[in-house]
């Protein structure tokens, strides 16, 4: 078995429109049929939210779509469960942005890396995170 990584939303996004933003080790690691690829339903929930507000576009095609891309690349929605939820909550990391804390809390009690580009990722304790670029 492989390794398993979860994406943050902006490299979801960057699979979708753009993957060349990807770093090339990345876009193969992800490829790769021997890892497991999983993006949250928080991932959803903000391209959703970020479509319906105008503030993303590309969200317009994606949202539609979603369930069908995930089977395209191989990806397993990762759901958000209560514990998850508790802990995005009570971290004492001192970030703001809801989906960010969830996609955290969620890659380290799954014990998975995170893909992101955002190094203020990299200051969570016992977080695991490979950079996209």
């Amino acid at each position: 078995m492989g390794v398993s990584y979860l994406l943050d939303t902006h490299v979801v996004l960057w699979l979708w429109g753009s993957p060349g933003r990807l770093a090339a080790d990345v876009r193969d690691a992800l490829g790769d049929p021997r890892n497991r690829v999983l993006v949250s339903a928080a991932s959803a929930m903000e391209v959703a939210t970020k479509t319906r507000l105008g503030k993303l576009d590309i969200g317009h095609t994606l949202v539609p779509a979603w369930a069908s891309w995930l089977r395209e690349i191989s990806a397993d929605e990762l759901p958000i469960s209560t514990e998850h939820a508790l802990l995005a909550g009570s971290m004492g990391w001192d970030h703001r942005d809801p989906f960010d804390r969830l996609l955290v809390a969620q890659a380290v009690i799954e014990g998975v890396a995170l893909v992101t580009a955002d190094a203020a990722m990299s200051q969570v304790p016992g977080l695991r995170v490979v950079a996209a670029r």
